[in-house]
C-alpha cells in the first residue's frame, strides 16, 4: 500500500472491506478528528470518546459515502453529528439532574410535584429509584446511600449510572414526542 494513498481512493476500498485500507484511513484521520473534539473545549476523555463513537458511526454508514467526493468532509460530518449529539444528551441529562434537584431543594413535595417525580421515576427499577431517591432528594451522599443500602459505594455509582441512562432516553423519547420534527438529522 502506497503511503501517499489518497482519503476517497482508502475509503472505497475500506467500502469494499479493506481492513489495511480501514486502518490507513484510522491512523490518518483520528488526530485530526480528535483535535476537532479537543477544540471544542471538551476533556481529553470526552474526546476520546467521542473519537472512538464516529469510527463506530464512520463502519456503520461507510456504504453511504459516494466514491468520487470529497471524504474528509464526510468524515468530519459525522464528527460533526456525534458532536451534536453528545451535547444534546447532555443537556437532557442535565435537565433532569435539574428538575430532580430543585424538587429536592423545596424540602416537601406538593401533590402534584409528588406526581411528576412518581411519572419521571416510574421506567426506574425499585433499586434505581431509591439510590436517586436517596441521592436527589434527600441529598445524602454515595457513602451514607451505600451504607444505607448495604452496598459499595461503587454499587450505588453503577445504578445510579444505568438510572441516569435510562432517565436520559426516557427524557429523550418525551421530547422527540412534544417536538416531533426536532432530532431528525
Amino acid at each position: 500500500m502506497q503511503s501517499g494513498e489518497n482519503l476517497e481512493m482508502l475509503m472505497v476500498r475500506y467500502q469494499q472491506g479493506d481492513c489495511a485500507a480501514a486502518t490507513l484511513l484510522i491512523d490518518r484521520i483520528s488526530p485530526r478528528l480528535h483535535r476537532f473534539f479537543l477544540a471544542k473545549s471538551m476533556s481529553r476523555s470526552d474526546a476520546d470518546d467521542l473519537l472512538q463513537e464516529t469510527w463506530l458511526r464512520i463502519h456503520k454508514v461507510r456504504h453511504t459515502y459516494r466514491p468520487g467526493e470529497p471524504a474528509l468532509p464526510w468524515f468530519y460530518a459525522i464528527a460533526r453529528h456525534i458532536r451534536v449529539d453528545h451535547y444534546r444528551k447532555s443537556l437532557r441529562g442535565a435537565a433532569g439532574e435539574r428538575k430532580l434537584e430543585e424538587m429536592s431543594k423545596a424540602g416537601s413535595l406538593a401533590p402534584h410535584q409528588a406526581g411528576e417525580l412518581q411519572a419521571l421515576l416510574a421506567p426506574l427499577s425499585e433499586h434505581q429509584r431509591e439510590v436517586i431517591a436517596m441521592l436527589k432528594i434527600e441529598g445524602m451522599s454515595l457513602e451514607e446511600v451505600a451504607r444505607a443500602t448495604s452496598s459499595t459505594v461503587g454499587s450505588v455509582k453503577q445504578k445510579v449510572h444505568r438510572a441516569y441512562k435510562k432517565l436520559r432516553k426516557t427524557i429523550g423519547a418525551t421530547d422527540r414526542k412534544k417536538w416531533p420534527s426536532e432530532g431528525v438529522a
